[in-house]
């Protein structure tokens, strides 16, 4: 297998904070007038004015993504501070009210709210996606219906949702929870080729359920337009260390199951309910809790499973220059998710606003 076969790509979504409140504020329109001078086409609105996306260059290595993420977070921060105003990371913010948020102007957020009502305007959450580029459409199928295994897997590792709406919900991942309410969510039905795939995107936008794969949500997809394959699944990491290591490991799941059907093997395939009960142990527990072993038939503490995983990644790594990038699970595993931070945070002080602090001060690691 060729070194770094498969193009990659990143985006994040942040949140608006203001300096003094700690509160989410409505300031899209004038950050995209601010930072499209610097980011051009690499930064957008999202459906709240409270949310700013970002999305890297098509990057052809690790080094490149990590590159291009410090460079998109610093210049968002110092557009940020240009205004008076702060950048964080993170899937929830701990205390600001979706009530209380203004929607993006634009036809395709005004239609969002008319079709889902306050299920599209309850999302007061932010993501991280990782796509990787795959040309073969039938593979690409194939990829991501072995790599739905591995979702509870990634999503534990990325936790960094604990607060909502000033209280602790006792879950790592309430992000999840949350978009749980959108169609079309969740872990991928399984396709035998692209062109069942297909069928089932036409079968949906011939009967006005969607109008294009815009509409498909689950937590890994194929992208509507490129040839990507879109990891959904992940709550945005504070630390750009652990975002470049959930890129990286999400690019070695991709390679490793490849190389298993060039052997003429696969990865075993597994029930979508099993599935979402490892999903649900993720969002509830992260990295604490323990995850179902199908093959074994037991429960599994998470950071054995998570160590199997780099087991199972090792001989691809080196190929695809990721070796460190992917055993930073190791510190994950350690020193916790951003989750486990914040929570520890506010444990200590009380103090949600320490909270938006400590998660502000995270997002401007490493750049």
């Amino acid at each position: 297998m060729p070194a770094r076969p498969f193009t990659l790509g990143i985006e994040e979504e942040y949140q608006i904070i203001h300096p003094e409140t700690r509160e989410l504020t409505s300031y899209i329109q004038e950050f995209l007038e601010r930072g499209s001078v610097v980011l051009k086409d690499q930064i957008k609105p999202e459906f709240l004015q409270s949310q700013v996306e970002v999305g890297s260059k098509i990057c052809h290595s690790i080094e490149e993504a990590r590159s291009e993420l410090v460079r998109l977070r610093r210049t968002v921060i110092e557009v940020a501070e240009s205004a008076g105003l702060k950048v964080a990371a993170a899937s929830t913010h701990p205390f600001s009210k979706w009530t209380e948020q203004r929607i993006t102007a634009g036809e395709r957020y005004t239609k969002h709210e008319r079709e889902m009502a306050d299920v599209a305007r309850r999302l007061l959450i932010f993501g991280m996606h990782v796509h990787i580029g795959i040309e073969d459409k039938d593979l690409m199928v194939d990829v991501m219906d072995q790599a739905r295994y591995f979702i509870p897997h990634l999503l534990a590792l990325s936790t960094s949702s604990p607060l909502w709406h000033g209280r602790e919900t006792g879950l790592k991942s309430y992000r999840s929870v949350v978009f749980e309410g959108v169609p079309r969510s969740g872990p991928p039905p399984a396709f035998a080729s692209w062109a069942e795939y297909q069928q089932f995107i036409d079968t949906l936008i011939n009967t006005h359920c969607i109008e294009d794969g815009t509409r498909i949500w689950w937590d890994i997809r194929p992208h509507w337009k490129f040839p990507t394959l879109e990891f959904r699944v992940t709550d945005i990491c504070s630390r750009l260390d652990d975002a470049i290591c959930l890129a990286a490991l999400i690019l070695a799941i991709v390679t490793k199951l490849i190389k298993l059907r060039r052997s003429n093997m696969s990865w075993r395939r597994y029930r979508h309910h099993l599935i979402t009960e490892n999903k649900w142990r993720a969002v509830r527990y992260g990295i604490d809790g323990k995850l179902l072993d199908f093959g074994r038939q037991e429960e599994v503490d998470f950071p054995q499973l998570a160590r199997e995983l780099l087991e199972l990644v090792d001989d691809v790594v080196d190929d695809l220059g990721v070796r460190g990038e992917v055993e930073h699970v190791n510190t994950i595993l350690k020193e916790g998710t951003s989750a486990d931070r914040q929570l520890a945070v506010y444990r200590k002080t009380g103090d949600l606003k320490a909270v938006v602090d400590h998660v502000i001060a995270e997002t401007r690691l490493g750049t």
